[in-house]
Order: structure tokens, then sequence, then C-alpha cells
């Protein structure tokens, strides 16, 4: 399920959740390494700039298997759902 508006500390926790680099991201999403550095270091609260952005980020995490939780679900979060395997490896 996709929601409309995703959040920066979205965005990075997904990141940490799948072991993703900046650098993963942008070749994921087709959105350059120097907008996805610029967008998190902002630390907003939503990803501003062109909708279209937005959309390629959010897609590539989803695709990897990132669930975005709204922030009428609890509070915004992300998760991975039981059986997604991330880069990173398991103690």
């Amino acid at each position: 399920m996709s929601i409309g508006k995703i959040s920066i500390r979205q965005i990075k926790a997904a990141r940490a959740l799948l072991g993703w680099s900046q650098d993963k991201l942008a070749e994921s999403s087709g959105v350059s390494l120097p907008t996805i550095a610029r967008l998190e270091a902002l630390d907003a609260e939503t990803i501003g700039g062109r909708a279209s952005t937005a959309d390629a980020i959010r897609s590539a995490l989803e695709k990897a298997g990132v669930v975005f939780i709204s922030a009428d679900a609890g509070g915004p979060g992300v998760r991975l759902p039981i059986g997604v395997l991330c880069d990173t490896p398991h103690p």
C-alpha cells in the first residue's frame, strides 16, 4: 500500500532497514545522488521539490519491499514484511 507523502526520516529508516546506501537508492530510483543527499540533509517532514522525485524514491523503496506506514496508523514509519531480504547480513 502506498501513502501520499513520505518524510525524509521515513526514507532514511527505509534505507537502514534495507541496508542501502544513498548510492544504492540513487541507482534504484533513478534520482541523482546529489539530489538524494540534499533531500536527506534537509530532514523535512515531507519531500519537497518535484512530485516525480518523491514518487521515484518511494517506488524504488516499495519495490524493495518497504511498507510505508501513514501518520494516521499510529504515527509515520516503515517496516519490512516477514521474508523480505535486505542487503545487511543478520547475525
